[in-house]
């Protein structure tokens, strides 16, 4: 196990020499006074680079967010954009995904249900209509695999997404099935203020960010789980 602060240390340096591919997964979705985008999400990929360049690594494969665009208002969206910039101007060999909610065991989303299924109660912001597009851990670790293995994968931006677009009601009722649980819907003023998201991730939450997970199929070998057999391997529903 390495472990590092900031990936510029020589003895870190020295224990990824001989090393082809690096998989970039670091990254924050919500702010703290020590821990901010720019710090996290944009400066320590510029040390990412650097890395690789003084180890001789020749490819990121670097996990962005879905909806992530030059266009992007969200301070979140737009430190991930900037590190995309920054890696597809590095010169290196790239792989860029941008992730969709990625469901297992002990992602944030999943915590945080679960947290709230213990409680009794689960609460559905807003409406509750807007769509995700989750995909399951195992698949995107056997996506990446491929992606290290096949050069078809190189130098690309790809949507990493589920088969199924689905709303967060139905999925928090699938999430929660069989549970004696309870639904409550708030509207977002007081989603926003109840602290059970951040904003930035109710922002994510409510953006109805989906996409065509048609180009991702046609490349990958992997054939991508449903919500429902993920949910019931993970033992979730």
């Amino acid at each position: 196990k390495v472990q590092s602060k900031n990936l510029q240390e020589h003895q870190l340096q020295s224990k990824l020499k001989n090393y082809d591919v690096l998989v970039h997964l670091i990254g924050i979705g919500r702010e703290t006074p020590k821990s901010t985008f720019k710090e996290i999400n944009v400066n320590l990929t510029k040390n990412v680079i650097k890395t690789c360049k003084n180890t001789g690594i020749k490819k990121i494969i670097y996990i962005s967010g879905l909806g992530v665009s030059k266009n992007s208002t969200s301070s979140y969206f737009a430190s991930k954009y900037k590190a995309e910039r920054e890696i597809i101007n590095s010169g290196l060999d790239y792989t860029i995904f941008r992730a969709s909610y990625i469901i297992g065991k002990t992602d944030h989303l999943t915590k945080s249900l679960s947290k709230q299924m213990k409680k009794g109660t689960i609460i559905i912001p807003g409406s509750g209509k807007y769509r995700l597009q989750p995909i399951f851990v195992e698949d995107v670790a056997k996506i990446i695999l491929e992606t290290i293995l096949e050069k078809k994968f190189s130098n690309k931006i790809l949507d990493l997404a589920g088969p199924r677009k689905i709303s967060f009601e139905d999925f928090v009722k699938l999430f929660s099935k069989n549970m004696k649980v309870k639904f409550k819907k708030i509207n977002l003023e007081d989603a926003y203020d109840n602290g059970i998201y951040s904003s930035e991730s109710l922002d994510i939450l409510i953006g109805d960010y989906t996409s065509d997970v048609k180009h991702l199929q046609k490349l990958t070998n992997v054939k991508l789980t449903s919500v429902e057999k993920f949910l019931q391997t993970s033992s979730l529903s």
